[in-house]
């Protein structure tokens, strides 16, 4: 053979190889959370995402310091807005313009930039809990926003999108090809869906085996978790064999039964938690994303239409998360809330393992327990005071140290005030019941945190201020 149309033929092959392999990779990021009481520094989780070859992150919020932190990291961005925003950026564009200047706009300047390509309107604001909390008002803010990035030349750049909650859709039946939006849902689901359409933007769900498994007995814990023993569910010649692919299709029927079967899918949050609930654990948790990644990766199963990216849910644990609908809600997390590996996992083919965050700043190895020589009649009383202002998720029922006993989750109590107030020690008074050790009181399956110190840390920007900010724009506009 000619040498030169050997060298030619041999240039298209390894393009063509490269271009198919591209073209197959699995787009994941992660959701990036800030409610906890100490925060991981956000240079220290930039870090830990580029030690990790995490490529994209989806945020809650617009926090500037967090905003800062990514600029010239390349990595993929979608800023949230707030549910609390809302309403005042669907009854104002000047505040919509205002919005997207100061959270958008400024990071698209210089050298430094933020790869920003999504604006989230709303944290699931269509949770069925919420009723008609934000409904009305979410497809005028979304228009605005795009009104407003449009203004200011960004359209192009950036997509206005909706994350959906795992209640948004369903099936009576449990068939995925009865599934259909709630009824309540419909026609504001056609107008969100017309909306993406015209402006080529994705439709953003979150799809929660943990919870059907919680909620549907017809669940098993093996069809959750991609286990290749699990029992298939049947929905005429079809057979699903593991609870994604079943709710991912039945969003596809939902999406088909309100006429828009083509749009780009986004997974804007699937994750297992690793406390709080039974079996929610290290161990399920890992199970869940090592199956999950593998079942995206080779595109097996029943999907028609895989999602185009995929947002693992969550990057750190947050320890002042709602939990109304569970205390796992706070457990969500791939590392600890200090940026340590829960389990071995990897986001790509080229790292075995996590990589934890490096150089982190805690507080000193102090602990406050309960003195077992006081009389401990009141111990429990004032347990329950520092679980109302701090986190005890972990020794309440289903948690990893509910077993640990009395008075010793007294102890816990007492120790997750104290860590929360930065070690003062009035923090451990407790009628006289505490006592400050250096003694670690940990045991195999139960961890008394030391909490990061954050005292040289910039204090975070609460977003009641950020929408307070806002709503006064508009209110004298």
């Amino acid at each position: 053979m000619n040498r030169r149309l050997y060298l030619l033929l041999l240039l298209l092959l390894v393009t063509a190889e490269i271009s198919i392999t591209k073209f197959s990779a699995v787009a994941i990021g992660v959701n990036w959370g800030t409610e906890a009481s100490h925060p991981l520094p956000p240079s220290k989780v930039v870090e830990l995402l580029k030690s990790n070859g995490i490529a994209k992150v989806k945020l809650f919020d617009a926090d500037p310091k967090v905003l800062r932190a990514l600029s010239g990291s390349n990595i993929g961005v979608t800023v949230g807005i707030p549910n609390s925003m809302i309403k005042s950026l669907n009854a104002s564009r000047k505040v919509a313009e205002s919005w997207v200047h100061d959270n958008v706009t400024r990071y698209f300047d210089g050298g430094n930039r933020v790869r920003i390509e999504y604006v989230a309107v709303g944290d699931e604001p269509f949770l069925q809990s919420y009723g008609n909390q934000y409904r009305p008002f979410v497809i005028g803010a979304a228009m605005n926003i795009q009104n407003a990035l449009a203004k200011a030349s960004l359209a192009s750049a950036v997509k206005v999108v909706v994350p959906s909650s795992f209640d948004s859709f369903l099936s009576e039946s449990g068939r995925p090809s009865s599934g259909h939006f709630r009824a309540d849902l419909n026609k504001t689901m056609i107008e969100l869906l017309s909306f993406l359409t015209r402006h080529h933007s994705p439709f953003f769900v979150t799809i929660s085996p943990f919870i059907s498994f919680r909620q549907n007995k017809n669940i098993s814990l093996d069809f959750s978790l991609f286990k290749e023993t699990a029992k298939a569910h049947k929905d005429g010649r079809k057979a699903y064999r593991n609870s994604f692919d079943l709710s991912y299709n039945t969003l596809l029927s939902a999406l088909s039964s309100i006429g828009f079967p083509d749009v780009d899918i986004v997974v804007s949050r699937i994750g297992w938690p690793t406390d709080g609930a039974a079996n929610a654990t290290s161990t399920t948790a890992e199970a869940f994303l090592k199956g999950l990644m593998g079942h995206l990766e080779k595109k097996t199963g029943s999907l028609a239409r895989p999602p185009v990216e995929t947002y693992i849910e969550n990057l750190l644990d947050e320890d002042e998360r709602n939990v109304s609908s569970g205390n796992f809600e706070r457990h969500w997390g791939v590392f600890t809330f200090d940026g340590q590996a829960k389990y071995s996992f990897s986001f790509n083919h080229n790292a075995k393992k996590l990589v934890n965050a490096q150089n982190v700043q805690y507080l000193p190895p102090k602990w406050c327990v309960v003195n077992n020589n006081k009389d401990l009649s009141n111990a429990s009383a004032k347990a329950s005071e520092a679980c109302s202002v701090s986190d005890c998720t972990s020794i309440l029922p289903g948690g990893s140290c509910s077993s640990i006993g009395w008075p010793r989750n007294v102890s816990y109590a007492f120790n997750s005030l104290y860590q929360q107030s930065d070690h003062k020690a009035e923090s451990c008074d407790f009628g006289g019941l505490g006592l400050i050790t250096t003694v670690d009181p940990s045991e195999d399956k139960c961890r008394f945190w030391i909490q990061l110190d954050t005292s040289h840390s910039s204090p975070h920007i609460p977003i009641l201020f950020l929408s307070l900010s806002l709503l006064l724009l508009f209110l004298l506009s």
